[in-house]
């Protein structure tokens, strides 16, 4: 079974806006996000930790400006804690074990696929193709990705 950490080196490579926002509980701008518009298959994985967190057969399109996924893949690896912030009560999305913000979770997800939705900062993820998944060690993951026409 693969260890997930708190990677001090992944820390240090972030970019100053994945480290704004996954160690200092940031957002990036609405429409910037480089995975926002992303329709290939494959995984999101935590950009510090690399647990498993989205696929992209939950992803969609919600309208809000970032990244939009029904469910996490591994439910284990995603932390939910009450966020008082900003004058709101909100469901914070946080990695369980690298500990890294990632968005918010909300009850206006399409009600087909289970009514939520995980508004997630781009800058918080890593993109796995599923040609890759294999040889980066999450092929357990492959049936829970499907090619998009």
């Amino acid at each position: 079974m693969t260890r997930y950490t708190k990677d001090p080196d992944a820390i240090a490579r972030l970019s100053p806006e994945a480290f704004h926002v996954t160690q200092q509980n940031g957002t990036e701008r609405p429409g910037t996000g480089e995975l926002l518009n992303n329709n290939e298959p494959g995984i999101y994985v935590d950009i510090v930790s690399g647990e498993p967190l989205f696929a992209s057969s939950d992803k969609f399109e919600s309208g809000c400006g970032w990244p939009s996924f029904t469910k996490p893949i591994e439910p284990a690896y995603v932390s939910e804690l009450r966020d008082d912030s900003l004058g709101m009560v909100r469901i914070e999305v946080r990695s369980t074990h690298g500990d890294s913000h990632l968005g918010h979770v909300f009850p206006d997800g399409p009600r087909d696929r289970g009514g939520l939705r995980y508004c997630i900062n781009s800058a918080s993820l890593r993109f796995i193709h599923k040609d890759d998944m294999e040889a980066e060690g999450y092929g357990e993951y492959l049936n829970q990705v499907e090619d998009r026409q």
